[in-house]
């Protein structure tokens, strides 16, 4: 059996459950954060949009920078032969957006097959800040309570790859998870956030971006996304930049508005 998990950090946990001889074979790693950037050519290698995407997001002191193109491309053909596999797949998920969209791509994937596809949930249910939990966040030693899979009947297989193909065919900028829907949207909201946290006096970014964390409902909002913002937001002449980025990006990163 295939066992799903959105990031790293997951997958260390789920490593841990399952244990290292299955996961050395059947556990796979997608580390896309589906919740954010087009997704237009996602399931189209060799995914030129999202990958220069991701590369415009990713910050300039932070060295190498990845090939996203083949990596991108090899999840996008992985899943196109899932249904082929025949093996069933268990997708482990919380309340992150990304992990709800990737549940939705697998369903997607499998739409008109009949490989069982069974679900590790391991979130609240509620996206807000306050509530959400993603498998990531699950302190690995007791992840296994967590390891109560659910079979996904029909219905809800058809329902979710629905949703992925909305999702896709929409190719919003932003996309949030909110009563069980996702919900597109532009960079308005976040951009908001990011100006609300800033002051006409110098103070550190990375205060800033933990400010907008804090606020952003509906979707995990990385370090790496958050910076690119800001500094889209100088670009346009909203706030000020200056400071040595350091081997993160935005370390030594100072903001006031302009």
């Amino acid at each position: 059996m295939w066992h799903l998990v959105c990031g790293d950090v997951a997958a260390v946990g789920v490593r841990r459950v399952i244990g290292d001889a299955a996961a050395d074979v059947h556990l796979r790693v997608l580390r896309d954060d589906l919740a954010v950037g087009p997704l237009a050519d996602i399931d189209q290698p060799p995914c030129a949009a999202r990958a220069q995407y991701w590369l415009a997001v990713w910050p300039s002191a932070v060295t190498p920078r990845p090939d996203f193109g083949p990596d991108l491309s090899a999840d996008a053909d992985w899943l196109a032969g899932l249904a082929r596999q025949a093996q069933p797949v268990t997708v482990w998920h919380g309340d992150s957006c990304a992990e709800q969209l990737m549940l939705a791509r697998v369903a997607a994937a499998l739409d008109g097959s009949d490989l069982p596809l069974w679900e590790v949930a391991c979130g609240t249910g509620d996206s807000r800040v306050q509530r959400r939990r993603a498998v990531g966040m699950i302190d690995p030693s007791v992840l296994s309570d967590y390891y109560l899979p659910r079979h996904v009947d029909a219905g809800r297989r058809s329902r979710l790859a629905a949703q992925w193909h909305a999702a896709v065919a929409a190719n919003a900028d932003i996309r949030r998870w909110r009563d069980d829907a996702f919900h597109g949207e532009d960079h308005r909201l976040v951009d908001a956030l990011l100006l609300a946290a800033c002051t006409p006096d110098w103070q550190p970014l990375s205060r800033v971006m933990a400010d907008l964390m804090g606020h952003n409902d509906g979707f995990f909002a990385t370090d790496f996304f958050t910076l690119w913002r800001a500094r889209e937001l100088a670009a346009k002449g909203c706030i000020e930049l200056v400071g040595d980025a350091g081997q993160h990006g935005y370390g030594g990163l100072t903001v006031r508005l302009a």
